[in-house]
C-alpha cells in the first residue's frame, strides 16, 4: 500500500508547497492543504499541487450554519478532494449537509478536538470532562451522521477505531520519537499512531523544515 504519511503543506506560497511535494513524492502517500494555502491559492492552487500526482487531503476545517457549509462543500466538489475536514462541532444536521454535498470520491471527516488543545483549553470554552470522553462523544455524532471519519490525536485513534471499526481515522499532531513538539500539546509517534488504528498521519515541519525533506519522509515511512 502507499505510505500513510499525508505531509502538511502549511505555507501560503505556491511555488514552495510545488518545490516540497516534488521533493517528497515518492515517500509519502498524499498532501495535505490548509487554510493558509487555500486563502492565498484557492482551487487553482490545489489544481496545480493535483499535478504532483499525489492525493489532496483539503484540510479546512469547515465550520458554519449547515446552508453554508453544504454550499461550501458543492463549491469545492470539483477538484474532488481524497479528504476534506468539517468541524464536529456544527453539530449533526451541517455534518449530514456536508457529507450529502460533497464529491462522491471525497472522504469528509470530522474534527474532534485540535491537537493544540488540552483538558484545561476544552474548560475555557464551557466544556466539561476528558479530551477523552469529548473525542469519544463527537466521534459518535460523526458516525451518526454518516461522515467516513473523523480526526483525533494519537492519544484519543485506539478508542475511537475500538467503537467505530471501519472509521478512517486522521492523526495529525504526529511527531518522530526525536522530533520537536512546537505548538502541539497531545502528540505520538507515527508507528504508535499507527498500530492503535490510525488511516492516515497528517505530518508537516519534520518532514517540510527538514535539510533534506525526503530522507526524512523516508525516514519516518521506514518506521511504519
Amino acid at each position: 500500500m502507499s505510505s500513510r504519511v499525508y505531509v502538511a503543506l502549511d505555507t501560503p506560497d505556491l511555488a514552495r508547497a510545488q518545490a516540497l511535494a516534488a521533493k517528497v513524492r515518492h515517500h509519502v502517500g498524499g498532501i495535505k492543504l490548509g487554510l493558509e494555502f487555500f486563502c492565498a491559492n484557492g482551487p487553482a492552487g490545489v489544481r496545480a499541487l493535483e499535478e504532483v500526482g499525489l492525493p489532496v487531503f483539503l484540510d479546512l476545517k469547515l465550520h458554519d450554519i449547515p446552508n453554508t457549509v453544504a454550499k461550501a462543500v458543492q463549491s469545492l466538489a470539483p477538484l474532488a478532494p481524497a479528504v476534506l475536514t468539517v468541524h464536529a462541532a456544527g453539530g449533526r444536521a451541517m455534518l449530514e449537509d456536508a457529507k450529502a454535498a460533497a464529491h462522491p470520491d471525497t472522504r469528509v471527516v470530522a474534527v474532534t478536538m485540535l491537537t493544540s488543545l488540552d483538558e484545561r483549553d476544552l474548560a475555557d470554552t464551557g466544556v466539561a470532562g476528558s479530551a477523552h470522553d469529548h473525542v469519544l462523544r463527537l466521534a459518535e455524532l460523526a458516525r451518526a451522521a454518516g461522515l467516513d471519519g473523523i480526526v483525533c490525536s494519537g492519544a484519543e485513534v485506539r478508542a475511537a477505531k475500538a467503537v467505530w471499526p471501519d472509521g478512517f481515522f486522521v492523526v495529525p499532531g504526529v511527531r518522530p520519537a526525536d522530533g520537536a513538539v512546537g505548538d502541539q500539546k497531545r502528540v505520538v509517534t507515527p508507528r504508535q499512531a499507527a498500530d492503535d488504528g490510525a488511516s492516515i498521519l497528517v505530518i508537516g515541519r519534520p518532514i517540510t523544515q527538514a535539510d533534506d525533506p525526503d530522507a526524512a519522509a523516508r525516514a519516518i515511512a521506514a518506521t511504519l
